[in-house]
């Protein structure tokens, strides 16, 4: 099947602090938006292009816009001192060693890597640490192809922000083709694979059929799901339509699902602007014409969807087209949180108020949920216990297998913003905020990990 006129491609170039002035709309900003802008992206990763300006941008809406608010850094991202020192160096002059020494000091301030990623689901394979990827969970294997560690534009909120601001000492990836298929093979418990970064889809079709088709053979039955995780559906959806590999993509994705695999395109839209271009459209369908699902997940953030008619918008609109809401998150303790971050009382009201407008077939959302160190815990709601407030959770995946779904209690906190701010209501529940104890060798991992319950 042929997807694209391949005889007229579309060109992607990014936008950074580098040839931002080029672009017409950057006249559009005050001189002090504009400077703001350049003394953020010393520390965080500023990353955009054409089509998100020109079509997803409304700049008579500006700062309010949610997509400007979603890809170019505001002030209020650092800490006022951080942001004043930084700044004053820059317009100082300083030297790019002087202005990277500081901006490296205030990254490691931001925990740049929250829930013990570089620490706790790091595989092994005949004694060798593997770098370039994760094995949090028993079924499920996460995998940052080294080709995949930048993106078609950056989220100004990203819990992976530190991929992409050129520090080797806290960004991980890898290239080894070899690595992923011995360790998928010695671990038949694995089930699903996530290529994730970054974002996959900035590869080539032909980097990422060598990753891929190798795992397509008989030999690795037990792989049943293959996810990538993937922005482009709305930052660059050009990707599934019009790129001069497009054909090739969207062929190895039927290639995939002939395969008997199940794949599944996480698309990350975080508004329902993101599928109201007639190409944004054009890309889903494409992808699903393939034989693939595309599923949907977003942190819930302020200033870009806090608000459950967004939410509802969005899933409503994903569900008409074809896209299967999947996740709400919490927007993880890292980088800017301070800005984007809201009370987890305001993130499930947000979830329910949202979830209240759809039919049942729109209600496949789990949410808010953390991805914390412990595992994956969902909010369930808010209750009384007693006459008191208390906050209602549950384990979604988690290092005991023993704790998924079993609902236990938390103070009730208005202020609380993430799942390491809350107490347990009963002591018998405090087992549910701290780490099980490591086992002896009952897993790679050090401790029994969950099946994925459907």
């Amino acid at each position: 099947m042929t997807y694209t006129n391949s005889q007229n491609p579309t060109r992607f170039k990014p936008i950074t602090k580098r040839n931002i002035f080029d672009v017409p709309q950057w006249e559009l900003l005050d001189h002090n938006r504009r400077q703001a802008i350049l003394t953020l992206s010393l520390v965080l990763p500023f990353r955009t292009n054409r089509y998100v300006i020109e079509e997803l941008i409304d700049w008579d809406n500006i700062p309010d816009d949610p997509i400007f608010q979603l890809t170019f850094p505001q002030r209020r991202m650092l800490d006022p001192t951080d942001f004043e020192e930084l700044q004053s160096l820059m317009l100082e002059g300083a030297d790019d060693d002087e202005l990277q020494t500081l901006a490296n000091q205030i990254r490691r301030r931001m925990n740049p890597h929250p829930s013990g990623q570089m620490e706790h689901n790091v595989p092994v394979l005949d004694g060798r640490k593997l770098s370039g990827m994760q094995h949090k969970y028993r079924d499920t294997l996460l995998f940052f192809p080294t080709q995949a560690q930048t993106c078609h534009a950056y989220c100004t909120f990203c819990f992976r922000w530190a991929q992409f601001v050129g520090d080797k000492s806290i960004k991980f990836e890898s290239s080894s083709v070899d690595d992923l298929v011995n360790y998928i093979s010695a671990h038949p418990e694995i089930s699903d694979l996530l290529l994730t970064g970054g974002d996959p889809m900035v590869m080539s079709a032909g980097v990422l059929k060598r990753y891929i088709e190798p795992l397509l053979s008989p030999r690795f039955e037990h792989l049943r799901n293959i996810r990538i995780g993937t922005k482009a559906v709305a930052y660059w959806p050009h990707r599934f339509v019009s790129d001069k590999d497009t054909d090739d993509l969207l062929r190895l994705f039927e290639r995939i699902a002939e395969s008997g695999r199940h794949l599944a395109i996480m698309g990350h839209y975080n508004h329902s602007v993101e599928l109201s271009t007639p190409i944004a459209r054009e890309a889903l369908s494409n992808i699903l014409s393939t034989g693939a699902i595309v599923r949907m997940q977003s942190p819930v953030v302020r200033k870009i969807n806090d608000d459950p008619d967004v939410w509802a918008e969005l899933w409503r609109t994903g569900q008409q087209l074809g896209a299967i809401p999947y996740y709400m998150f919490v927007e993880r303790d890292t980088g800017p949180k301070d800005y984007f971050e809201i009370p987890l009382a305001r993130a499930w009201e947000i979830y329910q108020k949202a979830s209240l407008q759809l039919s049942g077939l729109g209600r496949t959302a789990s949410g808010p949920t953390m991805s914390a160190l412990t595992g994956k815990v969902r909010l369930v709601g808010v209750s009384e216990l007693d006459g008191e407030k208390v906050f209602v959770l549950e384990y979604l995946r988690a290092r005991d297998r023993d704790w998924v779904y079993r609902p236990f209690f938390a103070e009730f906190d208005p202020e609380a913003t993430w799942f390491d701010q809350l107490n347990p209501v009963f002591e018998s529940d405090e087992k549910y905020f701290r780490l099980p104890d490591a086992g002896d060798e009952r897993t790679p991992l050090l401790w029994e990990e969950i099946e994925l319950l459907s």
